[in-house]
This record gives structure tokens, sequence and C-alpha cells, in this order.
């Protein structure tokens, strides 16, 4: 509003048109443009032109009343003069409005066609001097108006320039007031006081709340500005676009809270996972929908409610049915059957007894995960697999904590919502094969959930709660158990599950894997018989190894092959030609380790262990000039190099009684190898087969070649147990060896042997190095302590040729 100039009193009529104004309430001396639409007040606007120009402003008490009466409008209110007027096209009237003085309506003379009032002015109290006080009063006005206006930009310059020079306090109170975005009832109590000076305090106490007002609201801007970045902006966004939903009845924020506390209420938490929950969801009311941090709790909400808190399936504890199920899926396997059908007895007769976490031990293929599924089969349980190969990151067993960005529970609490029950057959796959790094062990992870006393209130650390794991059935699997660190392997039952035998793959690919692949290939009602003899070539010449893995799919291949000549109209053969094989199969894979025809000086036959099964192999030994070296190559570890020396060392020890020269062993190098150097090989067991090597070599007496041996050996020449026992056996088989020589120590293992393999080979067991070389070497040693180097010693068998050794020499009698 623009301040008038000093002027005279007016001389005001006694009646005069009333005006009412929406929302506003004019002061005099001040100068306000109108936009007036209505008839009323267009009709009382002209009739205010055609006389004295003259009218009353009177502010409506409710602005949505069209047509106002006498009771609607507040009865004080500001004579003006119109000063200009100018007809807009659209029918509207633009006026100009100088407040001129107060004006009190004192009744109605007319209301149409426009409202007429009688009016009484009602001027300033006069002032005879003006005080101190009120000086005072009046210059803290003006600082606090200069102050407001430095903030907001109103009043402008020019009416500050007026503010300052002017000396009646009335008329600076109404025209601050009137520059002041107040409530219409508050400036129309403005406009209700007569005298000056409390006027005039009235406004300073409404400038003073004003100014406070606007110097926070701009602190709060200032403080907005500095932290708004991206986010406060895209949420001053999403807050307009919700207000649009809202107007549109698109609020669906609101129904995705109820449905969330509505699934709460009927879900099955404990009492403290229940009293979290309802917390977040609490929380989450009074978020905005589209912030981040309500994503991750609407996402914390969702794993508490897809969780199964205490739902269980119940078990089937049937022994007969249970035992059937797994004579059904699996041939063999005899010991981990019989340790599941304890397990579902003493389930049976305890209910509350957790169990033992079985842990199944065997080389690749040999069935150990399809037995775990047939476990969960035959007790009526959901299975879940967790494959743990490679894992590195203990959060990968324990969770993330929530306060990382994409943060997500642990595999352990994946596979408890997957599984959809608290009691499943729950499979920790490869577990031999956990790592570990700088972020954390996840073996250490595992040690909590697969401790019977504690993993009933395993914590996750994304959902931060107590789970209970105690009537989950964990069964583990590995290839091996010395890469498993100690305290998780004692928390573990062992179940060794062997390779298997040629009959035992026989019997399980003609009852199993044939016809399955068969049916796979769509070829089972065409009867094409694949019978033992072509099992038995793919088994030794494509496939060789301790599971079924790569048989399978060698029988996939042949069964594809067989479906294309079915496809393309060609006769299929009735029973499968085994000469054929190499047709579908390519070339032999696995050419038979090449037996020796006879007896050889220096070269014995061994047995090894391996993580797929069993294997044979052969050690070398050759002797040439030199200065006493031990050379040892095949990629030997070292333990084996060990062994080695041990084996060396035994040989010196006793070349008295061998009749070896005393300095041979300076003057010559020997020389170990086992071939196949591209494969690591470690390990004591081939101390034995070191030796007999060594001893062949140093006394010319060959090794029987029909003969494989296994044990350690120590300085004293006792013959030590060995592991691997069973697989080493079937490899000797497999090989068409007749003689095994194994440690008299390791009996007990000829238990878990089957019967047609111990009916084809003879085992001789032994407890010292000398019983080994009277059975493998061709005849026995020289032990007469006269006859040295060069002496002839006895001759050899007489099935056997005698062959001389490099190291022998003619001597004196």
């Amino acid at each position: 509003m623009i301040p008038m100039e000093d002027h005279d009193q007016f001389e005001i009529p006694g009646t005069l048109p009333v005006v009412p104004v929406r929302d506003l309430v004019i002061f005099p001396y001040t100068i306000v443009p109108l936009f007036i639409s209505r008839e009323i007040s267009v009709s009382a606007m002209e009739q205010a032109l055609a006389s004295h120009r003259m009218v009353l402003l009177s502010a409506q008490r409710e602005v949505d009343k069209d047509n106002p009466e006498l009771e609607d409008l507040y009865r004080v209110g500001t004579v003006g003069m119109v000063m200009r007027m100018r007809r807009l096209p659209d029918g509207r009237l633009k006026v100009l409005i100088q407040g001129l003085v107060r004006g009190r309506v004192e009744s109605l003379e007319e209301v149409r066609p426009h409202l007429k009032a009688r009016v009484t002015p009602i001027y300033n109290l006069p002032l005879e001097e003006i005080s101190m006080e009120t000086e005072a009063l009046m210059r803290s006005l003006r600082e606090k108006l200069q102050q407001f206006s430095d903030i907001t930009q109103v009043p402008g310059p020019d009416v500050i320039v007026v503010l300052q020079g002017m000396k009646d306090p009335g008329r600076l109170a109404d025209l601050i007031a009137s520059n002041l975005a107040l409530e219409v009832s508050t400036s129309q109590e403005v406009l209700h006081t007569p005298d000056p000076v409390k006027r005039l305090r009235l406004v300073a106490e409404l400038l003073s709340r004003e100014l406070e007002v606007v110097q926070t609201k701009a602190q709060i801007e200032i403080k907005t500005k500095q932290k708004m970045g991206k986010t406060q902006r895209e949420y001053f966004l999403r807050e307009q676009i919700k207000q649009i939903r809202s107007e549109l009845g698109e609020d669906a924020a609101d129904d995705e809270l109820l449905e969330l506390g509505a699934r709460i209420d009927g879900s099955d938490m404990p009492e403290q996972v229940l009293k979290e929950a309802q917390k977040q969801l609490k929380r989450l009311s009074n978020m905005h929908p589209e912030s981040a941090e309500s994503g991750t709790i609407r996402s914390y909400l969702d794993w508490l409610l897809d969780l199964t808190w205490q739902k269980a399936t119940p078990d089937r504890l049937d022994l007969e049915k249970a035992s059937q199920v797994l004579e059904e899926d699996h041939f063999g396997l005899a010991e981990a059957k019989d340790r599941v059908l304890e397990f579902l007895s003493v389930r049976k007769l305890n209910p509350d007894n957790p169990g033992a976490i079985l842990l199944f031990v065997g080389p690749p293929g040999v069935g150990k995960t399809s037995l775990a599924r047939s476990i969960a089969r035959a007790i009526d349980r959901k299975f879940v697999r967790v494959s743990l190969g490679g894992v590195r990151d203990g959060a990968e067993i324990y969770g993330h904590r929530r306060t990382y960005i994409g943060s997500m529970p642990g595999r352990i609490i994946q596979g408890m919502k997957q599984a959809g029950c608290v009691n499943p057959v729950f499979l920790l796959d490869e577990i031999d094969k956990l790592g570990r790094d700088f972020r954390g062990d996840p073996a250490a992870a595992l040690l909590e959930v697969l401790d019977p006393e504690q993993n009933n209130s395993f914590v996750d650390h994304y959902l931060n709660l107590p789970f209970d794991l105690s009537r989950v059935m964990f069964i583990a699997t590995a290839n091996r158990i010395d890469t498993i660190p100690g305290p998780l392997l004692d928390r573990t039952e062992g179940i060794h599950l062997p390779g298997y035998s040629l009959e035992e793959k026989i019997t399980i690919a003609t009852k199993h894997l044939v016809p399955e692949q068969m049916t796979k290939a769509g070829i089972s009602n065409r009867k094409v018989e694949i019978g033992s003899e072509v099992l038995s070539l793919m088994i030794e010449r494509h496939t060789r190894e301790s599971g079924l893995r790569q048989l399978e799919r060698a029988i996939a291949q042949v069964c594809r092959k067989l479906a294309r000549r079915v496809a393309q109209g060609q006769p299929t053969p009735k029973v499968f030609d085994p000469g054929k094989l190499r047709s579908y199969l390519g070339p032999i894979v696995h050419q038979p380790l090449e037996q020796l025809s006879e007896n050889t000086i220096g070269v014995a036959n061994g047995l090894a262990w391996t993580p797929v099964g069993g294997e044979t192999i052969q050690v070398e030994v050759v002797a040439m000039s030199g200065r006493g070296q031990l050379i040892l190559t095949g990629q030997l570890g070292e333990v084996m190099k060990e062994s080695a020396q041990a084996a060396l060392s035994f040989a010196r020890s006793q070349a008295e009684k061998m009749g070896i020269a005393p300095d041979f062993f300076a003057s010559n190098d020997i020389h170990i190898h086992i071939p196949a150097g591209s494969i690591p090989k470690d390990g004591p067991s081939a101390g034995v087969t070191l030796t007999v090597a060594l001893v062949s070599l140093l006394t010319g007496i060959p090794v029987r070649h029909q003969v494989a041996m296994t044990g350690e050996i120590s300085l004293s020449g006792r013959v030590l147990p060995v592991g691997g026992v069973r697989e080493k056996l079937l490899a000797a088989c497999r090989a068409g060896f007749e003689e095994v020589i194994i440690p008299a120590q390791n009996h007990d293992d000829l238990e878990d042997i089957p019967s047609e393999i111990l009916s084809k080979l003879e085992v001789t067991e032994i407890t010292s190095i000398g019983q080994a070389l009277e059975r493998a070497l061709a005849k026995r040693p020289v032990r007469d302590s006269k006859k040295k180097i060069g002496t002839q010693v006895s001759a050899p068998r007489s099935d056997r040729k005698s062959n001389s050794s490099m190291c022998r020499k003619q001597g004196p009698a």
C-alpha cells in the first residue's frame, strides 16, 4: 500500500455507498488498487463517481459470501475516495482508492442496487504533545520496519523514506500495519483503535512478532539451502507428487501400511520379533514413503514376514518306508543309510533330541548331495541346499548389517526363507572349499550354526534378532577333511562315502543311469540293451573315476547318438556292440597303466589315494656315477621327499647285510622318479614302494610285477598304517594286480572292501620292511655279512631269471 500525502480533514457525507472488501483491510492515508466485479460493488462505485466520489470500504467477515449483508461486514471501515476508475474488457472495474478516515456504519439505508449506509467518521484522538516514550516507540518501530524491509523487501525504499519523516504516531501506525501481512481480524483490531498511542503500541507488538517470524524463516531458509542437495530436492518434488496423488485419490501408502500391519498381526512371530516388527512399522508410518530409509525398513519388514518362525512339517518316522526310499535312490552306501535310520530311531523315541550334524566325505560323484536329498524325502522334510564353495566373506553366513546399501541376510536365513518351515534338511555343500580373507572367516561363522547348544538363538546381522535353528537337520558334504578347520570338523559326525567298485558301477548304471538317460533322450521304447561289457569299457577306458558323474555323461552321449539315429530313420541295434563304442565316445581317454610284463630291477608298483579315488603309480630308481646325491623327480611333495630320504637311510643302514660296498653311496648318485610328472604327488604311503624299488636296484634283485604295495616306513624298518585302503585296493583291482601288500595295522579296513574285490586280490599284511622285501622281490636279498659287493649271490627263484645290478662288482671271496 502506498502512503498518501498529508491532507486536511475532508467533509464526509452522512450516507455513503458501501463496498465490501474480501481478505483485505484498507487503512487511512494509503492508496490501494482494487479490482471490482460484483454487481453491488460496481453499482456503489458508479454512484460514488456520480456524486462525491466517496465510498465506505468495509471488510467481510466471511469471504465466500457474494452478496453480503450488514451483519456480514465489520462495522468499522475506511472512508475512501475514488481517484481513478477504468472498466476492463471482461466487465470488471480497476479502481484506485485513497483511504481518508475511519468510519463507523450506524445503519443501513439501502440494499439494492447496492449497499448504502449512514456513516460516522472516526478521527484520531488529539495529542497535546508527543512524549519521550512515544518518540522512543516510534524510533523503535522505524528501525524494526527497516529490518523487516531488508529481509522481505516490503515495504519498498520509497515508503521507508516517507516513514522516516513521519511525526504523527497514528498515521505511522496505520501505514506500518497496512504493509504487514496480517490476518483480517488482526488488521481490523488496529482499525478499531482510535487512540494513536495505543494503536502505535499494538502495531509495535505486531511488528515485533512478524519480524521474529521472518527472521526465523530466513534462518531456516539459509540452513535449508546450505543442506539442501539432491535428496532434499527430490523430497520436495515427491511431496508435491504425493499431494497430487492425494487429490486424485491414489494414496496407496496408507493401504500398504495397513496391509503390513495386518500381516504382522497374523504372523507366527515370537514376542520379541513381534515387538521389533511393530516398532519398525511405526517408524515407517512416520516417514515419507519415497525416502531411502523407508525402503530399507520396508525390505526389513518383508524379510521378517516372509520367514517362518514356528511352523514345522511333521516327520515321517516310518523306518521301513525310510529304508525303502534310501534303497530306491542309492545302491550301496550302507554306513550312511544305517546312520540315517539311527537318527530316525532316536527321533522317534525322543523327539526333543536335536541329533548330530552329519558330514558326508567322499570323492566327487559318489552321491553325497543326492543322498542328502533322499534323506529329506525319506523323512518327508523340505530340502534346502546352499553351496559354500568359494565363499570367503563371513557376512555370507551372518548377513550384512542394515546400515550398508544393498544389505541382506546371510545364506542361512535365505535358506530358511526358501524352506518355509523351521525343520528342513539343510545341506551345506562343499564345506571343505570355504575360503577366508580380510573380510572374515566363514568357517568361524558356521561354528554357531552347527553347534546344537547355540543354534537355538542364531542371530543374523541383518535381522539382529534370534532365530531358532535347533530343529534343522544339517548335513555337510566335503571331498576331503584336511582343509576343514578343526573346531568346525569337531562339530560334525563324519561318514565316509568311498568310491564305487567296477561291479557296483555296472549295477548302478544298469538299474538307474541307463534307463534314466534313455528316457531323457526319448528312446526308452526302443529297447536298446547296453550290456555290462559296454559299461565296463566305458568305466575303464573313458571315465576312470571314483564316482559316477563322468559315466553318466558318457551314457548320455551314447543315448543322444542313438536318438539321432532314430530321428534320422536309421535302424538301431537291439544290443549295443562294444566294438562301436569308439565311434560313439571317441578315442580312449584313459589308457590302462602299462603293466610290466616281467620282473624288473629298480621298478616297483605303488598305490596312491587322490580326492577322486585310488590310483596306481610306478617308482623307478637308477644309479649312476656321482658324488652321493639323491635326485628326486616327478613333482613330489615335501612328505614324499622325506619318505625317499627315509628309504635311502634305511638302505644305507642295511648295506652290510645286503652285501653293498661301503663306498657305493659316496661314489654314486641315486635318481628316484615317479612318472606322470605333471601331476603333483605327496603323502607318506609310498614309503614301502620307494624302499622296495631302491633295495631292488642296490641288490640287483627284480621286483615282482604282479605285486602292488602301500605303507609308510620308519628308519628302523617298521611299516606304519596309511589311509584310503579301500580306494587303493579298488585301483589295484582295476589295474589287474594279483597281490597287494598293506600294513598289518590296516587290517580293520578290509571289512569295508567288497567281497568281489577281495576274491580277486591276494592281500598280504606286513609289519616290517623285511616282510615287504620277502614278498615283493623275486628272491630274498643277501643277508650274509661276509658277502660284499662283488660276491656272487645265491641263485634266484627257479621260475624267474636273475638280473645283475650295476652296483654289484666282482671282489675277493
